[in-house]
């Protein structure tokens, strides 16, 4: 798993790359809350590099809308695959959570 953040507008854009499943989920929950922790709550997840993931990053994506909603923040989705758009409309996430064709588009969703 790889992930590289980014500021653009004051919304820390989070690009990852590799399968989310029971391996790479508490170095992605590691990640992000640190991210929360230095201050950043206004996230977008870019998962255009991502093609696979379990109810590991399920419980992923719960915990970070959990903690940045708590802090007047939110996690919004960006470049969804085809393959993780299934599993988040099959467990009902996007009811829960914004998403959005391209990372650009979730930070202008902030303003």
């Amino acid at each position: 798993m790889e992930i590289i953040d980014k500021q653009v507008d004051g919304v820390t854009i989070l690009s990852l790359t590799g399968s989310i499943d029971a391996m790479t989920a508490p170095q992605i929950t590691e990640f992000i809350q640190a991210q929360i922790a230095k201050g950043n709550t206004k996230l977008v997840a870019d998962l255009k590099g991502v093609d696979y993931t379990s109810s590991a990053g399920l419980r992923v994506l719960l915990g970070a809308i959990k903690e940045t909603r708590a802090q007047s923040g939110d996690l919004r989705l960006a470049g969804i695959q085809p393959d993780v758009q299934k599993v988040l409309n099959l467990s009902g996430f996007t009811n829960i959570l914004k998403t959005f064709a391209d990372p650009d588009a979730a930070v202008a969703s902030y303003k």
